[in-house]
């Protein structure tokens, strides 16, 4: 196992085991849907902070569907590795959440972001829900609970 993962599943508000929730799991879902939406409309440091959190919530989505919590966003991006995710999405989750950071807390000056990769990393977050098998989400949760 990862060590960024087994330092993940020490801490206080890290990785945790909790019962899988498909109805937390769609309304992660929605909650990207609706970031979408929203960052359709907005400019600047706003389209790059709804983008992330559209990204970031799709994600959890999948991690509420396999009962996995965790409130420390890079324990979050680090648990890509369990599900299908090309390593340029793992990059670009990475790198988006860095843009967020910047302009939201140091007033860094917003640069463009790709709105169709956004797009395409929520759509693909909802293919790998639909193909989220019982085995799959067992033996996720069987690796992660012999490294607590």
């Amino acid at each position: 196992m990862d060590d960024k993962i087994s330092w993940c599943l020490k801490q206080k508000k890290g990785i945790e085991l909790v019962e899988p929730n498909e109805n937390l799991c769609q309304a992660y879902f929605l909650d990207a849907d609706d970031s979408l939406s929203t960052m359709e409309d907005v400019k600047k440091k706003w389209k790059i902070i709804t983008g992330y959190y559209a990204c970031y919530n799709a994600l959890y989505a999948l991690l509420m569907k396999t009962g996995i919590k965790c409130e420390i966003h890079d324990c979050t991006l680090e648990l890509m590795h369990f599900f299908d995710f090309e390593d340029e999405e793992k990059t670009f989750l990475k790198n988006l959440k860095k843009l967020r950071i910047g302009v939201q807390y140091y007033l860094e000056p917003a640069t463009e972001i790709n709105s169709s990769k956004i797009k395409s990393f929520v759509t693909h977050c909802k293919v790998l829900n639909k193909s989220l098998e019982e085995d799959k989400i067992k033996e996720l949760r069987m690796e992660l609970a012999k490294n607590d």
